[in-house]
């Protein structure tokens, strides 16, 4: 089954537009499936940078790469080669000097810091960015909503067969992140300790972070749960959802709260593999939240903020987004065919004073839940959020 992929057009225009273009996203987002879609418009050398055969071909890399100057470059894995950027901006810039400035380079990378910390430094000016997120419920359609929460986004789970073998799926793909991923990107870290580690962010699934609490369960220092995170999260597994600062003088709440980021992975991690057993965890609600904010996050405009709204006082909002344009909108969170409104996300309007305010729930229906605030499914908050890019 093919699901064309929403943001195909956008890197397409990327590429017109610039010499190399980065398309990131977790292992198995379907990075390479998009990449080599494009062969159907252009001749492409696609390189993957784990085989051995295709690394010798860069032993001389600038030699080889000159030879394919008049197709696009697709270089798979880039960050297993940094030392390959510095070929790419001098490549770049003759090129440019003799009339080739777009269609050059597409760099496929499953780490961002990596990625980003090379590039910045050679190939600034001369590179675009994109994140290609496992798939969203736009993509899948409404009627699949349900399953796409339970499996998560990833193709290969989204699309199994059925349940077991989407459980398999997932559980194999912990597996192959911790124990061969995850070692290449830094100091040696024991796998069932990450997994460990993983495994206790889920159970905390949109919860404040508590480095000390977690610190103490994993027996180590607030210094190696930071760095932990920090690995996840730049492996683009975990999301840190920072609070909402503002000059209100109100009394905020200052830690981030944490999600991981794919709803099937954070239920393959509690050993959740079916409807049933979801819809009867204590994660359920707090496993809605982040499937709903990872969706409205993937179909939001280049360079929206997202946070979240808690003060001491009790006022709070699920998600804030700030658009390009400066406007917020407010959005709550609900796990109910009948979602009821609590004191806290009316204080945090006031405080707030968004542009719109929202509570996405799984119902289909849209209507108004109190003056200025609508109830409204997943894919029609989608298709709103996703609008603001006109």
């Amino acid at each position: 089954m093919m699901i064309t992929r929403r943001l195909q057009n956008t890197l397409e225009q990327l590429l017109d537009n610039n010499p190399a273009v980065a398309l990131l996203g977790p292992r198995q987002a379907g990075k390479t499936t998009l990449a080599l879609a494009l062969a159907r418009q252009r001749p492409i050398v696609y390189l993957d940078l784990e085989s051995t055969a295709d690394q010798a071909k860069l032993q001389d890399a600038e030699l080889y790469l000159a030879e394919h100057q008049d197709k696009l470059v697709i270089l798979d894995e880039v960050q297993r080669t940094p030392g390959l950027f510095q070929n790419l901006r001098g490549l770049i810039d003759k090129g440019r000097r003799e009339g080739r400035r777009s269609n050059r380079f597409l760099l496929l990378g499953s780490a961002s810091i990596d990625l980003l910390r090379q590039s910045s430094e050679s190939l600034a000016g001369r590179i675009a960015y994109l994140e290609l997120t496992p798939f969203d419920a736009l993509e899948i359609g409404i009627d699949k909503t349900e399953t796409l929460w339970l499996r998560g986004g990833f193709p290969d789970s989204v699309l199994a067969d059925n349940d077991v073998n989407s459980f398999k799926w997932r559980q194999d793909f912990i597996r192959t992140y911790l124990e061969r991923d995850i070692p290449q990107f830094g100091p040696r870290i024991p796998a069932e300790t990450l997994r460990r580690f993983w495994s206790m962010l889920a159970h905390n699934q949109g919860e404040l972070l508590n480095a000390a609490k977690l610190a103490a369960a994993l027996g180590v220092d607030g210094k190696t749960v930071a760095r932990y995170l920090d690995l996840l999260v730049d492996l683009l597994l975990v999301r840190r959802l920072k609070p909402w600062h503002s000059n209100s003088g109100k009394r905020m709440v200052k830690s981030p709260k944490t999600y991981v980021r794919d709803s099937g992975i954070a239920h393959a991690l509690l050993g959740i593999a079916d409807k049933e057993t979801l819809a009867g965890h204590p994660v359920c609600g707090r496993s809605w939240e982040g499937f709903v904010i990872e969706n409205c996050l993937s179909v939001a405009p280049p360079y929206s903020e997202a946070s979240f709204y808690r003060s001491s006082s009790g006022a709070e909002c699920d998600l804030l987004l700030t658009f390009p344009d400066q406007t917020t909108w407010a959005i709550e969170i609900k796990r109910s065919l009948a979602p009821s409104l609590k004191k806290g996300f009316y204080f945090a309007r006031d405080d707030i004073q968004p542009a719109a305010s929202f509570v996405v729930y799984p119902g289909a229906e849209t209507y108004s839940v109190a003056e200025g605030v609508k109830a409204i499914g997943l894919v029609a908050m989608l298709q709103l959020i996703a609008g603001k890019t006109a």
